[in-house]
């Protein structure tokens, strides 16, 4: 378990973040059995800094965030890929809905989940994780809803180590995943999260085509290097 704890200095934007996570990952890199995995979007630009410093493999998990239907920011669960769902049971106790309306945003964000997929994968298919070591990267975590999701999507495919790395998170939501995962990097710890985006400079949402872009420079430098993607069993 490691906690990296910076001074309370802002992140420049999102690939500054994903440099800043590179040292601390080091002895990940140039193994034929590391594979990055981004949560999109926002976690896309931060782990395509690490997979290209650290040469090795990126790809996606894919998440999707249950909002309270009331205020969007409040997590009160996640989905994933493979059918994962996490429900936040601190959140629905102080924002309660019924069954009915929490039923909707699963459906709506199944949706969006299934778009993200298509679009951003095309025909190339999932990684095998099996045996791999996974780091799984995101922009921040707040509640860690999502970022609890995309651990138990991955552990259902028995990597041999999973690694959570994500610039900035409160203590209380690491405290949250420690028996979760094999290791924690998070540099940037503040008393006082407020938002992920208050501890970043330039906090522009991340779009599709930024996305697409990365991920096809990424994959494009394995091919040209020899790193060839072991594709999932169940696709």
């Amino acid at each position: 378990m490691t906690y990296l704890h910076s001074q309370q200095t802002l992140l420049y934007d999102r690939a500054a973040a994903g440099r800043s996570l590179v040292a601390p990952l080091r002895q990940y890199a140039q193994r034929a059995d590391v594979i990055v995995l981004a949560l999109p979007r926002g976690g896309v630009p931060v782990a395509y800094e690490i997979a290209t410093a650290l040469e090795v493999r990126l790809d996606l998990m894919l998440v999707r965030k249950l909002g309270v239907p009331s205020q969007q920011e409040y997590a009160m669960g996640a989905i994933a890929s493979g059918g994962i769902q996490i429900v936040n049971e601190n959140t629905l106790r102080a924002h309660p809905i019924d069954q009915g309306a929490f039923d909707a945003v699963v459906a709506r964000e199944t949706r969006e989940l299934l778009r993200r997929e298509r679009v951003y994968r095309a025909t190339r298919a999932p990684v095998a994780l099996k045996d791999q070591v996974v780091i799984l990267v995101d922009d921040g975590l707040a509640t860690g809803a999502s970022m609890k999701a995309a651990i138990h999507a991955a552990r259902l495919q028995t990597p041999s180590r999973i690694v959570v790395a994500v610039p900035v998170a409160p203590l209380e939501t690491l405290e949250a995943l420690r028996n979760e995962v094999d290791e924690l990097v998070c540099p940037l710890i503040p008393e006082w999260l407020i938002s992920i985006g208050y501890w970043y400079m330039n906090f522009t949402q991340t779009s599709d085509e930024e996305v697409i872009d990365l991920l096809q420079r990424a994959w494009q430098r394995e091919s040209s290097s020899g790193i060839a993607p072991q594709e999932s069993s169940d696709t």
